[in-house]
């Protein structure tokens, strides 16, 4: 939980030491440092098509756009900062850290992303911050009834392949909104301390027929309406265009779903 005053203040500079030693970050970032990171402006535009059996983004793929982080992104434009926790950086974000252990219920979801630059290259060392709604349409931190909770949000650095990978849950499709993921790419781990640091913030999108089977479940409330009455066209995010956004899924119910997505920055 977000607490000014709690003993897990230090966020990244608590984790770094940790993942030093067990991940040999230095080399990561080493070569995250040899990065040239894009700016704002959209290439040109790839199609779901493009994406090759791998995950790299295929030949023509633009970048993913930029989107808003929303009202909810704890990190520290908007209210809390969790990226100043200690235990943010995570691959298993379904449960929260320090002073609550609760964990988010729902369909299994693995969220696998590969970071590469304009010119198709990896991104070893860069990093994702990532973060969504509970299964009833709730944010951690905000929203009424989980403002004690930091559940499924967590940060990432990349592998040697430009890789990161998040165990979560499948998200509710809340009032207004089409079923999303929210990312924010950084330079390196060390350099996630705030929005202020991202080089992207993004938004991946869930597609129609896995979101129609898992919310056929027990467990989400709402979101059967709540899809029936949004689409991507619609969508105030992904209407001016979500092809680049749009994740390829694998898995069932029972096992689980696998969401994968290049993301060109």
């Amino acid at each position: 939980m977000h607490d000014d005053d709690h003993d897990d203040f230090g966020g990244i500079s608590r984790d770094l030491p940790r993942l030093l030693g067990r991940r040999r970050l230095l080399g990561l970032l080493a070569g995250a440092g040899a990065l040239t990171l894009a700016g704002c402006a959209a290439g040109t535009t790839g199609s779901a098509a493009a994406t090759t059996a791998s995950g790299a983004a295929g030949p023509g793929s633009g970048e993913i756009p930029e989107e808003t982080g929303g009202p909810y992104p704890a990190d520290g434009s908007n209210g809390p900062n969790v990226l100043d926790d200690a235990g943010i950086v995570r691959s298993d974000i379904r449960s929260s850290f320090g002073s609550s252990t609760t964990t988010a219920q729902g369909v299994p979801l693995r969220i696998d992303l590969t970071l590469t630059d304009t010119s198709g290259a990896a991104m070893p060392g860069a990093a994702v911050y990532l973060w969504h709604c509970d299964r009833d349409g709730n944010y951690s931190l905000y929203s009424r009834g989980v403002t004690g909770e930091n559940y499924l949000r967590g940060v990432q650095a990349a592998d040697s392949a430009g890789k990161v990978s998040f165990t979560s849950i499948f998200p509710a499709c809340y009032a207004g909104r089409w079923p999303h993921v929210h990312v924010e790419i950084y330079p390196a781990l060390d350099q996630v301390t705030s929005s202020g640091n991202a080089v992207r913030t993004t938004q991946l999108a869930l597609p129609q027929a896995t979101c129609e089977t898992v919310y056929a479940t027990d467990g989400y409330p709402g979101s059967v309406r709540n899809l029936s009455q949004v689409s991507l066209d619609s969508d105030n995010v992904f209407r001016d265009g979500w092809d680049r956004q749009l994740a390829t899924m694998t898995g069932d119910v029972a096992s689980g779903y696998t969401a994968a997505l290049p993301v060109r920055v």
